[in-house]
């Protein structure tokens, strides 16, 4: 297997730049209304402006990007122009298991608007329906470890109870869209952040086409995610049709991010742990990442499953699913010891990818690349770093880390007969890139004191251990 392989190299690369031998066991360890206002709103929640005051089918016309109501990242259901007038709509949010909700969920309201029954000829018949209204799924899905977090609306018109919990059941409920909230909503559903957020260099906005429909401006990603913080322009057109027209890097990844586990496809930036100990912030973002790594290979199983993978591969990819939850515990609890709160991971629901070739090109670059890297990293942690309890953790970690790092090579070496020259040349380019992004993120320092304590390499000693490693021909 390869992660004995990675064990010598392992060895070597320390002994070679450190002078301290490691001795690798391999132990294995455990039409148009009146526009409705906010009935109630949540009591964080900020109103940027007055309820525009519209007469009917009336769109809103502005020269330049607006604010809009938004809270906690979530632009809220207000100043929505819908025909037939809703007696009131609730919004929601859900929480369900990765694979999916079994029995629909009542999610938690947000946001309220209208009141609810009004015109039911049956009140109470009506009230009990909402009360009981759940959901299986939601739009704006986002899911990280192993559950995931959706919304959707609880509506109530005369006797009907209806949830809206996809962008096609709100286009549908919204109809023509000629008002700002309701193309930024559009837009949050379709799985763009589209409220202000201190992470971000621009506050989103909208702005009205002249020929009707409106451009949002929306994020995805983050400054730890492998594409950094990208800013979107998406055009919303008066049929509720949402395309993206622009697409550009706001902010670039961020080069002392921790070099921790499988980031999966599809993971997204959520707000930024706080405090102002390094070292809590250091491991708020480490738990963050392992937390994500539950995600990516929950799906690295599947898309093995869907390619033919031997079932062996399959098992080991769930077994290091389940140890990610357990690395995501322990760092949390360190980032919580240094006064930091690790932020959930957020991943969108990305469909399993067809093609072999693209499940091998992430493979090299997450897993043969960074993977490998960050399991030699945490040995060195566990070397050296001062703090007891960080080495301790650090340990059983970096054992983990190493059988995950070898499944990637296991995983390359099944699949590698498979596929053409031009297929392989494209994944040694691919390594090669990584290698090189990975080089440029190990020059920067790190905090004096999160170094020493955690056992984190200098500049000097991380380029060391990687040069140890290639010319070892790892990545030859």
């Amino acid at each position: 297997m390869n992660e004995h392989r990675l064990r010598r190299l392992f060895s070597r690369a320390l002994t070679a730049s450190l002078a301290t031998p490691l001795l690798l066991s391999g132990c294995q360890s455990e039409p148009g209304v009146q526009p409705l206002a906010p009935a109630s709103t949540p009591r964080s929640a900020t109103t940027s402006r007055p309820a525009p005051a519209l007469d009917a089918g009336q769109a809103v016309k502005v020269p330049a990007p607006v604010a809009l109501d938004c809270w906690e990242g979530i632009p809220l259901p207000y100043y929505l122009t819908i025909s037939p007038t809703p007696d009131f709509i609730e919004l929601r949010e859900i929480h369900f298991i990765w694979t999916g909700a079994e029995d629909p969920q009542v999610g938690r309201s947000l946001a309220t608007i209208g009141n609810a029954c009004q015109s039911a000829a049956n009140n109470s018949v009506c009230l009990d329906a909402l009360k009981h209204l759940g959901s299986s799924s939601g739009f704006h899905t986002q899911c990280g470890q192993l559950n995931c977090r959706g919304y959707y609306l609880a509506v109530t018109r005369g006797d009907e109870v209806a949830a809206v919990n996809s962008l096609q059941s709100l286009r549908s409920l919204l109809g023509t869209i000629d008002t700002e909230q309701e193309a930024r909503l559009m837009a949050f559903a379709a799985g763009y952040r589209t409220c202000p957020r201190e992470s971000q260099p621009e506050a989103p906005g909208v702005t009205a086409r002249p020929k009707g429909g409106f451009d949002v401006i929306g994020y995805t990603g983050g400054i730890c995610d492998r594409e950094g913080l990208l800013r979107h322009t998406v055009r919303v057109a008066a049929s509720g049709n949402v395309a993206e027209v622009n697409r550009e890097v706001a902010q670039k990844a961020r080069s002392d991010c921790p070099v921790v586990g499988r980031r999966p496809i599809g993971l997204n930036e959520l707000e930024t742990s706080s405090g102002d100990d390094a070292r809590g912030r250091y491991f708020a973002d480490v738990a963050r990442l392992e937390a994500a790594s539950v995600h990516a290979f929950l799906r690295l199983r599947e898309e093995l499953a869907l390619h033919g993978a031997d079932v062996a591969l399959q098992d080991a990819a769930l077994a290091s699913a389940v140890d990610e939850v357990r690395h995501a515990d322990v760092t949390g609890r360190l980032a919580r010891r240094f006064g930091a709160a690790p932020p959930p991971p957020s991943v969108a629901d990305v469909p399993l990818r067809p093609l072999l070739d693209e499940v091998l090109l992430d493979n090299a670059v997450e897993g043969c690349v960074r993977e490998t890297y960050g399991a030699l990293v945490a040995h060195h942690q566990a070397l050296h770093a001062e703090d007891a309890e960080i080495r301790e953790v650090m340990t059983r970690i970096a054992e983990d880390e190493t059988r995950h790092a070898g499944l990637s090579w296991d995983i390359d070496a099944w699949a590698t007969p498979r596929l053409s020259e031009e297929e392989r040349a494209a994944l040694r380019e691919a390594r090669r890139q990584a290698l090189a992004v990975l080089r440029a993120e190990m020059a920067v320092p790190l905090d004096a004191r999160l170094c020493a304590e955690a056992g984190l390499p200098s500049p000097s000693v991380a380029l060391a251990l990687l040069d140890s490693l290639e010319q070892q021909e790892l990545w030859a």
